[in-house]
């Protein structure tokens, strides 16, 4: 367990620094040491909370979120999130469901990101039906799997030229929030709460690790490594887990 909360800690760190929660990547971890897939999205969502909501408070103070193009989104995405946290699923199918969003994840973290620099004058546009049909789908997605889909929306809100780098990252880390408080209710809600929670918080010492990462990485994003290693290296762990998933799920139905 301490050895997993130390992996979160780092996790949290690096991501925080950015503005995302890191869900894929907890998720990841998670399923490599064969977490049970009823409590692994609640462990998930619950880190992702702990991370995002910090970054939250901090993107508000500096009026770095911009209400009136971020609500419509979240609207949409928050009770569809709930919806995937209620959905029933099996075993299997929820290892195929979360191998092949943790396959994509590897793939975006894998394509350069994109600098702060210029892209910062972009005017603000109107949300699209696409912004929206998006956003429905990534919160879904959250509540199903455990992933706050933020690390899906940043990279098409910056292919569609929705904003700058700040905004972006603003949007992401609110959707996230919202998105993963959500999917958490829709969990519990299927689940039946009081004994998931029992088995929840048996993984205190990795919430309290990602409180710990989350404040460092929100506060300075300094690092050993650069960026571009950080994500190589997160990219290769999540494509890892990935394709274990995948292979496991098929075995099942083979």
């Amino acid at each position: 367990m301490w050895a997993i909360a130390a992996a979160f800690l780092a996790t949290a760190a690096v991501y925080a620094s950015v503005g995302f929660g890191g869900g894929s990547t907890y998720t990841a971890i998670l399923a490599l040491v064969g977490t049970d897939p009823r409590v692994l999205p609640l462990i998930s969502l619950s880190c992702n909370l702990i991370v995002v909501a910090g970054g939250s408070i901090r993107y508000a103070r500096a009026n770095a979120i911009e209400w009136r193009r971020v609500l419509p989104l979240v609207a949409v995405s928050a009770p569809l999130a709930w919806a995937g946290g209620f959905t029933p699923i099996s075993a299997v199918l929820f290892k195929l469901l979360l191998g092949l969003s943790l396959l994509v994840v590897a793939g975006l973290m894998l394509v350069p990101a994109r600098s702060g620099g210029r892209d910062e004058a972009i005017p603000a546009r109107s949300n699209r039906p696409l912004d929206l049909a998006a956003a429905g789908g990534l919160g879904y997605l959250a509540g199903l799997v455990g992933i706050g889909g933020g690390i899906f929306l940043a990279p098409l809100l910056h292919l569609t030229r929705w904003g700058g780098s700040r905004a972006i990252a603003a949007t992401a880390c609110v959707f996230i929030l919202v998105n993963s408080a959500f999917g958490m209710a829709g969990q519990l809600s299927k689940l039946g709460g009081e004994s998931i929670l029992t088995e929840l918080q048996a993984w205190w010492p990795v919430m309290l690790a990602v409180l710990v990462g989350g404040q460092l990485g929100g506060i300075a994003s300094v690092s050993l490594f650069s960026e571009r290693t950080i994500r190589s290296l997160t990219a290769l762990l999540v494509l890892y887990a990935a394709i274990q998933l995948l292979w496991r799920a098929a075995a099942e139905l083979i």
